[in-house]
């Protein structure tokens, strides 16, 4: 997770378990799960793939729970291999999600990461859900054009942003996509209301 996307969420205390383990398996047991793996995928009609940080944490960027997560050191100095999203580089399993797609085996990808890495890797935006938004994508609220930046937008919390539109018919401000913690309750009331049939 990169630090300044950390650092622009809303402070909570509790921030569920930290410091996590990791645990790796040996290389046979390892070679075991990527045939097995491998043999589920060949067999798939309808391929959709669930990533969260750990997609990313190869590419410098920390998770928040792990033994070098944010939040497991936010008393100690900031973890050394962070880079900003903006200079991560997709993964080798984020260019094998490409080659999957690319292959027609891939359908669709959810993602719970705010990196943009999925879309940087070549991975179609209409093939990919980003749950918690994306750090590079601004969204017209009038018209849903969505503005994909080669910046990282400077505020989350689905707040808005210094931009407008570039449709001269629209011409509204645009927001940011990246849920913050007040933003998903708030998100979450909207939703309960919409599926309700409520104002």
């Amino acid at each position: 997770m990169s630090l300044g996307y950390a650092e622009k969420l809303s402070y909570i205390e509790d921030v569920g378990n930290v410091g996590m383990s990791e645990f790796f398996d040996s290389s046979h047991v390892l070679q075991e799960k990527i045939e097995r793996l491998a043999e589920m995928i060949q067999k798939s009609k309808h391929l959709v793939v669930f990533t969260g940080a750990g997609i990313s944490t190869s590419c410098g960027i920390p998770d928040f729970r792990g033994p070098k997560g944010i939040w497991t050191a936010r008393e100690k100095p900031l973890p050394e291999a962070s880079l900003p999203f903006h200079r991560a580089m997709p993964s080798m399993t984020h260019m094998a999600l490409v080659e999957l797609e690319k292959a027609g085996i891939l359908k669709f990808i959810i993602s719970q990461n705010v990196d943009g890495l999925h879309l940087r890797s070549g991975i179609p935006r209409e093939k990919l859900a980003e749950l918690h938004g994306n750090s590079f994508m601004e969204v017209c609220p009038s018209c849903g054009v969505e503005y994909l930046r080669d910046f990282e937008v400077e505020t989350i919390g689905l707040k808005e942003t210094s931009r407008r539109c570039s449709d001269v018919k629209c011409g509204a401000k645009l927001k940011d996509t990246v849920l913050d913690w007040e933003a998903a309750e708030e998100y979450t009331e909207e939703t309960k209301c919409l599926v309700n049939g409520e104002d």
